[in-house]
């Protein structure tokens, strides 16, 4: 199996963006310290400051999936997780 490729933006409302700021340092640092993150990018919109864009590479399936289990019980995770997600995931 090979990489995991995932990229896309997440949004959130208006008065959700300066949370979503206070913990977007901490959840891409966490990220990009993995076993098996090859890359790990997350940005704001420059122009919409609603949207946040991200772009990962993970070296497996499995490390990929241990990413999402991290994730999910994190705080980037408690906060983000009722946000709507338009991401596509690929392999290489």
């Amino acid at each position: 199996m090979g990489k995991v490729l995932l990229t896309g933006t997440m949004r959130c409302d208006a008065d959700e963006v300066d949370a979503v700021l206070s913990l977007m340092a901490k959840h891409e640092r966490l990220s990009q310290a993995e076993s098996g993150c090859l890359s790990f990018e997350l940005w704001q919109d420059e122009l919409d400051p609603c949207s946040f864009h991200v772009n990962e590479v993970f070296r497996s399936e499995r490390d990929f999936e241990a990413h999402q289990e991290r994730t999910h019980s994190s705080d980037w995770g408690r906060v983000t997780r009722h946000m709507p997600r338009d991401f596509t995931k690929s392999t290489a």
